[in-house]
Order: C-alpha cells, then sequence, then structure tokens
C-alpha cells in the first residue's frame, strides 16, 4: 500500500519551480536597471543631489518605486551607480587619448574638446552635485573620494609616461604635475557648474593658454633636438 506521507513529500518535491534562466527575464531586468538609472542622473542634473526622490525617480523611469531599492538598495547607491556608469565610459576614453602618440598640446587640445561634451551631457554637474553633497555627508563621501581620485590617479600615469618618454629631466615630479592639472580642471568645473561665464571667470581663455604654452615648448625642444645643418666650406 503507498505511504501517502511519501507520495506527499514526492509531490511537493515535484511541484518546487525551478531557477527562472528565461534570457527575456534577464534583459527585462537590465532595461529596468538601466531606465533608472537615466531617469537618476536626468534628475541629478537637472534638479540637484538635494532634491533627489527616489519616487520622482521611478515616475519618471516608469516603474515602481520598490524597484529602486530591488536594483540599487537606495538613494546614495542609486546615485554612486549613476556615476559609476558615467565614470567607466569616460575613464576609458581618457585612457585611450593618453595611450595616443599625439603630442601633449594635442592631447591638451583633445582634453578640452571632452570637456566641452562632458558639460553638456551633465556629466561634470553630476560630479559637481555628488562633491558638494558629500561636504556632509560623511558615508556619501566615503563611496565618491575613490571615484574622483581615479580620475587623478590616470592623469598621474599618464604623465608620468610623458616625462619617460620624453626623456625630461624635471625639478618636480610627476605626482605634483599631475597635482597642478587635475586640481585646474576641478577648479574649472567647479566655477562653470554653478554657471559662472567666460566673461566672468575666463576659464576658456585659461584652458587655451595651456595649449599654447605647450605647443610652444615643443616647437623649442624640436628646435634644441634637430641636427644642426653643416656649413658650407
Amino acid at each position: 500500500m503507498d505511504n501517502p506521507v511519501v507520495q506527499s513529500k514526492l509531490k511537493s518535491q515535484n511541484n518546487v519551480s525551478a531557477p527562472d534562466t528565461n534570457p527575456r527575464i534577464r534583459i527585462d531586468g537590465e532595461s529596468t536597471r538601466m531606465s533608472i538609472l537615466r531617469s537618476a542622473r536626468r534628475r541629478l542634473c537637472e534638479g540637484g543631489y538635494a532634491q533627489l526622490n527616489v519616487r520622482d525617480i521611478a515616475r519618471d523611469a516608469g516603474v515602481n518605486h520598490a524597484l529602486i531599492g530591488y536594483h540599487f538598495g537606495g538613494k546614495q547607491q542609486l546615485v554612486l551607480a549613476v556615476l559609476d556608469d558615467a565614470n567607466k565610459q569616460l575613464l576609458e576614453r581618457q585612457s585611450r587619448m593618453y595611450n595616443d602618440t599625439a603630442s601633449a598640446s594635442q592631447k591638451w587640445q583633445q582634453a578640452c574638446e571632452f570637456y566641452e561634451d562632458d558639460l553638456q551631457s551633465g556629466f561634470v554637474r553630476l560630479l559637481m552635485e555628488l562633491m558638494g553633497a558629500s561636504f556632509t555627508d560623511e558615508a556619501l563621501r566615503s563611496e565618491f573620494l575613490p571615484r574622483l581620485l581615479a580620475w587623478h590617479e590616470l592623469v598621474e600615469a599618464a604623465v608620468s609616461d610623458f616625462i619617460q618618454d620624453s626623456d625630461l629631466k624635471l625639478p618636480v615630479s610627476a605626482r605634483a604635475i599631475s597635482a597642478w592639472i587635475r586640481w585646474f580642471w576641478t577648479g574649472m568645473e567647479a566655477s562653470m557648474a554653478p554657471g559662472i561665464t567666460e566673461e566672468q571667470g575666463h576659464q576658456r581663455e585659461a584652458l587655451a593658454a595651456v595649449a599654447v604654452l605647450l605647443r610652444t615648448v615643443e616647437s623649442r625642444t624640436r628646435t634644441k633636438t634637430a641636427p644642426a645643418r653643416r656649413r658650407k666650406s
């Protein structure tokens, strides 16, 4: 005679749902995540960190606000994910530029063009909003600073490579030069993000002046290294 207890156990085991491996569900989940990221970035750049609200983000993204907690855990983790999404692409872009064989002045000019793109895309505003928020939010600051300093590390590596490849003998370190460059850019970003105009701050004039100085140095370096012409006897 069949044991009803055993039959019940077998039936319950057979009814256990297998893990859902449907690729469509995974794709939909990623689509939802990206919609939330886009909405959060737009809200952050338009209204600022202080006004950021997960319910507004969810409404813009067309999803239930509970999905923000599911995908990101909360507001702070969400804004860091927004920064990470942008940072990864832009750091890779900068790295490709630094690894190019162009001259220092050409790379500086390219960096200036990238900066204009980043102003238009809202990335500079995003960075400055999170920097400002991190002043009074220790938890956010501990997460934000390593992401900011990743740019400094990239610039320092590029400066070190340039000095070594150019066989330059300088009285200052690559670390100091890279600090000049990065804090110069940070100052530019901090002045332009709130709307200080060119007439007030002369930021683009300063950027162009650096390119002129670099071209001047490159021109003098080429002159010194060019082989001297032999005089006719």
